[in-house]
């Protein structure tokens, strides 16, 4: 391949790394307001979303120029795709926090559910699972990459516990059905969260591994 396609490919790996960066601490700012209930930090989100917009619509052109241009294979063409795919995910990611954010800011006064929801706690797993899919695209970690596909399961078992503490604190409080509502939601959109870093796993494992896992079961065999 040419230099010039070595030089965007390396632009293409930089804004990506760019884009995940800013999604990472939208992602921590969002959860934060989850544990503390400050929501000084919303329009913070909201215009990190914008920017992770416009490098979202920047790297499908970069990508689309580069297979017109150069028809990549092989291993270079699976970086292409692979790059399409981690960037649709992490633009997923700064979607979910912008809503996460909104919903943990009508339900901030409520911090008793909260805590007994175990919402904060769930948060937290799926936060870090988002920052090591990063961590495992920016430093091409296989080991890494297979460790969020298994974590997912840790924020299922919480959502599991989040899901029944929920519908019965419901049936048995219901003038709390409102909040309990928006903590359903919540509980909803972290685990969503969740599975956009492993889908970002699963991409890595896809460029450095040659493999399409698509299902945890896959890891196990």
């Amino acid at each position: 391949m040419p230099r010039q396609f070595q030089r965007d490919m390396e632009e293409l790996k930089a804004n990506l790394i760019r884009m995940a960066s800013i999604v990472d601490d939208q992602v921590g700012k969002a959860v934060n307001l989850i544990e503390t209930g400050n929501d000084s930090s919303i329009k913070d989100i909201r215009a990190k979303d914008d920017e992770i917009d416009a490098y979202d619509e920047l790297l499908q052109i970069q990508c689309e120029n580069i297979l017109a241009l150069f028809q990549p294979i092989a291993y270079d063409l699976r970086s292409v795709i692979s790059t399409l795919m981690i960037n649709n995910q992490l633009e997923r990611c700064g979607d979910i926090s912008v809503s996460i954010s909104n919903r943990a800011s009508k339900i901030a006064e409520h911090r008793g559910l909260i805590d007994e929801s175990g919402i904060s706690g769930m948060a937290k797993e799926a936060q870090k699972m988002v920052s090591h899919a990063i961590d495992s695209f920016i430093h091409f970690n296989s080991e890494m990459a297979h460790q969020v596909i298994k974590d997912d399961r840790k924020v299922d078992d919480l959502n599991k516990f989040s899901f029944e503490f929920i519908t019965g604190k419901m049936k048995s409080n219901p003038q709390l059905v409102e909040p309990l509502a928006h903590l359903l939601i919540l509980s909803r959109q972290i685990e969503r969260l969740a599975d956009h870093a492993t889908n970002i796993a699963e991409h890595l494992l896809f460029l450095t591994e040659a493999k399409i896992v698509t299902h945890r079961k896959v890891l196990e065999n």
